[in-house]
């Protein structure tokens, strides 16, 4: 993990705010997940650490002990049938750095890519055998178990293992700013994998209320072990690159030299000590400072993340709208609306910008989607939303009576630093017991540009029946800019 915060420029990316009934992951027992062998998992742990011992106890990015874990990386997934490519990193990275290391597997539809990642390298002071080795070898060992499985796959899998992570995140953001704008929307979820055997170790997760992070607690909740939002290492490993570039990420960490609280004592065993009390230090070594119990459970929950999104038979589209014809969309349905400007409308936006991107004038796909206030005026609060809240309703869906049902979507919210948290893009499902939000993202008092993500809620509970999406947004908080887009919104059954 990377130094400490107050060391860092970090780009702001909120939340997603999903209801616990909303969770899309699909119970554990019915998915055929293999394991993630822990023994694996320890053997490349300790070749990295013989690695280190023999090129002077460590495997910094631009050392020989690096150049050697790349080697054995590259050579254990070019052996079991991946296409593999040693990125240089051209810029940003520490000089003589070595390159990061893309792994791709063959199969799945190349424009719903699920990527895992950890970084490879150490700080100078030591061999990083938590701080990074257990990311790295349970990536490694996650890319062999589908290798060696070969399950059918409905979304393409990647792997990425980051050189100069410990100078500043240095490779992973240069290979997430090289992506073209075609690539990036391709990648739907980013895992990222820092430290995660710490030895007095919590089980935490980033973004945990994302969509994608709500499937990694399901498999923690799925054998009973509580986990927390990993803010200590927020913004500090190389999620951060692939937020900046507007991919959705979750991730695994089991704490770094933050203390464990009285209450995470309780919750998970272990002593009111720092969680890895050999952080940053020439004792993190294999074997004495991992945890086998905390290394294994990320395997597994790394395996149950893959599987549940990139395998199995593809979804069928039942229902979807990229907006490039006029298909019903209602504005103000209730007749509750209250903001003067800013109405939704489907439209073929313009750019707006005020201390960074604002209303994005490039779409998902196609030359339309839904806009709040599309036209760019003079200034870029011309047209923004102000007063209240407008609201876009679907035409009614017909949902199919079983399989699994998902509304997925792209969207963004951008504002100024005048916004707050009243202030919010909300996307909700009108059946016939009511309305029932299934997600919000509040706007803030810091600015926001916007930037497309990618959006999935399950709507099983719905089954059978008729159904609209309402599609909400707000500036409730004064005169603040906001701005909001949704585009290429499906409904899918599996």
């Amino acid at each position: 993990m990377l130094r400490s915060l107050a060391a860092i420029t970090l780009t702001a990316v909120a939340t997603l705010v999903v209801p616990a009934t909303a969770t899309a992951a699909p119970a554990l027992a019915a998915l055929a997940i293999p394991d993630v062998s822990l023994a694996n998992q320890k053997a490349h742990m300790q070749q990295f650490q013989s690695i280190a011992t023999a090129n002077g106890g460590t495997r910094r990015s631009t050392t020989a002990g690096y150049t050697a874990s790349v080697n054995y990386v590259v050579n254990q997934l070019t052996a079991a049938g991946y296409t593999v490519v040693r990125q240089t990193c051209a810029s940003g990275c520490t000089s003589g750095a070595g390159p990061n290391v893309i792994a791709d597997w063959p199969g799945g539809d190349t424009n719903n890519v699920y990527m895992f990642g950890a970084h490879l390298d150490s700080v100078s002071a030591g061999p990083g055998i938590n701080d990074n080795a257990s990311g790295t070898a349970t990536v490694l060992e996650l890319a062999l178990t589908l290798a060696r499985t070969n399950p059918t796959l409905r979304n393409h899998v990647r792997f990425g293992f980051w050189t100069d992570e410990e100078q500043g995140l240095n490779g992973s953001e240069y290979y997430a700013n090289s992506l073209s704008s075609a690539d990036r929307s391709r990648i739907k979820g980013y895992f990222n994998f820092d430290m995660v055997g710490s030895i007095n170790g919590g089980y935490f997760i980033n973004r945990i209320t994302s969509s994608i992070g709500l499937v990694l607690k399901a498999y923690y909740d799925s054998i009973g072990v509580p986990t927390e939002e990993n803010t200590e290492g927020a913004g500090r490993s190389d999620d951060a690159s692939f937020n900046a570039i507007g991919v959705q990420t979750s991730g695994v960490a089991a704490g770094a030299s933050r203390v464990k609280t009285s209450s995470q004592v309780s919750k998970w065993g272990g002593t009111a000590t720092a969680f890895d009390p050999c952080y940053h230090r020439a004792c993190d070594t294999y074997p004495g400072n991992v945890s086998d119990t905390v290394v294994n459970r990320s395997g597994d929950a790394a395996a149950y993340a893959l599987w549940t999104l990139a395998t199995g038979t593809p979804a069928t589209v039942v229902w979807s709208d990229t907006f490039e014809a006029a298909t019903g969309w209602t504005t103000n349905a209730s007749g509750t609306d209250t903001a003067t400007t800013g109405a939704w409308e489907r439209a073929n936006p313009a750019d707006t910008t005020s201390s960074g991107a604002k209303q994005l004038g490039t779409t998902v796909s196609g030359s339309y989607d839904l806009s709040t206030g599309p036209l760019a005026g003079s200034a870029a609060g011309d047209h923004d939303i102000d007063g209240g809240t407008t609201s876009v309703r679907s035409p009614a869906i017909t949902l199919p009576g079983s399989g699994t049902l998902n509304l997925n979507l792209s969207w963004y919210l951008a504002h100024g630093s005048n916004s707050s948290t009243a202030d919010f893009l909300r996307v909700s499902i009108v059946h016939s017991g009511g309305t029932t939000a299934l997600f919000t993202q509040a706007g803030a008092a810091a600015n926001r540009n916007g930037s497309w993500a990618q959006g999935s809620w399950s709507v099983s509970a719905y089954a059978g029946q008729s159904v609209r999406i309402l599609i909400e947004a707000a500036d409730a908080s004064g005169a603040s800019l906001v701005e909001a887009g949704v585009d290429d919104v499906t409904i899918t059954q599996s």
